[in-house]
């Protein structure tokens, strides 16, 4: 037995459309879990032309997503921070400030899409911040850096239902602990951003935190809390976070960069991050205040 949901921004999803592709593909009844936003219905089989659908809807600003419709709920929230649980990128946001945006923001860009070696790339744009003093990380935290819509409600509702809730980030702790602390989250892992006499040295402390890390932590979190892989679900957007999201019970490519939603089934392009709680199947009366 499979779901079938369809999400899109509040006020985005024809109800006619549910029932046309409920009617299509032979589902059940639809369930509305939030009116106009948010639906799902049951089917046998996985749909021949699903993807066909998909991008049809892609283009009425509807995610549909198919999936097992046994243990959908998971206890355990993997979330990369970076256009994920933030709007930004945070080296990106440091290197407007310092003066290089430009230059950053093209390595940035290629290497979450897969063009560059992730590790190498953070090396090279963390060099560039060389001689900033210690306080533009609080400067772009302050006035550069937004969440991204859903995500406390995200998290909070995971946390009420017994879940955990981890950031793993490729960029640095001095956001992560920051963002993690003001989302609800239970930890953080990121990389360091080395200083000395208040002015960053140009370097990031070792190892550096990439897409094996990011598998890793997934593997010691569930581990800890003698679970499986099959209990997490992971959301991110960039071609380090393909790892954890490939292991994942649930992985969700986020508004993610081509090259990488390509390779994930579940992809939310429309909807905000409390899509992945309608993807378990959580009715919007059901979502926690974060």
């Amino acid at each position: 037995m499979y779901v079938v949901s369809l999400i899109a921004a509040p006020g985005g999803l024809d109800p006619e459309l549910v029932q046309a592709l409920r009617n299509a593909w032979g589902g059940g009844d639809a369930i509305w879990l939030s009116p106009d936003e948010a639906a799902e219905f049951g089917v046998d089989e996985i749909p021949d032309n699903r993807w066909d659908v998909w991008q049809d809807l892609q283009g009425q600003g509807v995610d549909l997503v198919v999936q097992p419709a046994e243990a959908r709920r998971k206890q355990v929230l993997l979330a990369d921070m970076d256009s994920t649980m933030i709007q930004q990128e945070c080296i990106d946001e440091l290197a407007e400030v310092a003066g290089v945006g430009d230059q950053v923001r093209e390595t940035t860009a290629r290497a979450m899409n897969g063009e560059l070696d992730f590790e190498e790339a953070v090396i090279a744009r963390v060099a560039l911040l060389r001689g900033q003093p210690e306080t533009i990380v609080d400067d772009v935290l302050a006035a550069r850096i937004t969440h991204m819509p859903g995500g406390a409600t995200l998290v909070a509702t995971m946390r009420a239902n017994g879940g955990y809730a981890a950031l793993v980030s490729g960029g640095f702790t001095a956001f992560t602990t920051q963002v993690a602390r003001a989302l609800g989250f239970d930890e953080n892992r990121a990389n360091t951003l080395l200083a000395e006499g208040g002015v960053l040295t140009g370097e990031v402390g070792r190892p550096i935190l990439g897409r094996d890390a990011k598998v890793k932590a997934l593997n010691e979190i569930t581990a800890r809390l003698s679970l499986t892989e099959a209990d997490v679900l992971a959301v991110g957007d960039g071609a380090n976070d393909l790892g954890m999201l490939g292991l994942a019970g649930t992985g969700v490519a986020l508004h993610a960069k081509p090259s990488v939603a390509a390779q994930c089934d579940v992809r939310v392009n429309h909807g905000d991050l409390t899509a992945l709680l309608y993807l378990q199947g959580y009715a919007k009366t059901e979502f926690a205040i974060g």
